[in-house]
């Protein structure tokens, strides 16, 4: 009986998902959104990046995941923004990466972008950015608050396998 409620438990979490990565999601105009731009495109610079938004996608999501409002959003930001940068020392350190970066909280420049079919104009947006180096590789960006960074399951297999990793779990009891 327990296996047949989880697979059905797991049946309408997959719907969701799946119902949540085919609508439109559209970044609301008061938003807070995080960028992290990479020195350049090379391996190392491109890996830094990856373990940096991995932090941040993490543990800003934590952070922020129970407020109920864009000024609580903020003041827990830059609150945290000395963690921030003590934990991207800690990453730049453990990887013996060596170069500088600047974490810059207040209306920052994004390109113009096309995201689930809707073109979000170029603009000084109210964001978190983390430049490394010289900021000239591609950058990785989402929305803090209201939080859409993790809503792109589909294309995140970290989500999958541990989704994978749920239902495996749970079946064997």
């Amino acid at each position: 009986m327990k296996k047949i409620i989880f697979l059905i438990l797991t049946l309408f979490v997959i719907l969701g998902i799946y119902k949540v990565n085919n609508q439109n999601i559209f970044i609301p105009d008061n938003s807070i959104r995080l960028r992290v731009i990479p020195n350049s495109n090379n391996q190392d610079d491109i890996y830094i990046k990856e373990r940096v938004k991995d932090y941040l996608e993490t543990n800003i999501y934590l952070l922020t995941k129970d407020t109920k409002n864009i000024e609580d959003a903020r003041r827990i930001i830059k609150n945290n923004i000395p963690i921030i940068k003590d934990n991207i020392d800690y990453i730049f350190t453990k990887n013996n990466y060596s170069l500088t970066y600047d974490v810059n909280y207040g209306y920052n420049y994004f390109p113009k972008k096309l995201y689930k079919g809707k073109t979000y104009n170029e603009g000084y947006y109210e964001s978190l950015v983390i430049s490394i180096g010289e900021a000239k590789g591609d950058n990785w960006w989402c929305v803090l608050f209201p939080n859409l960074c993790l809503t792109d399951i589909k294309n995140n297999p970290k989500y999958g396998s541990y989704l994978k990793e749920l239902m495996t779990k749970n079946s064997k009891k």
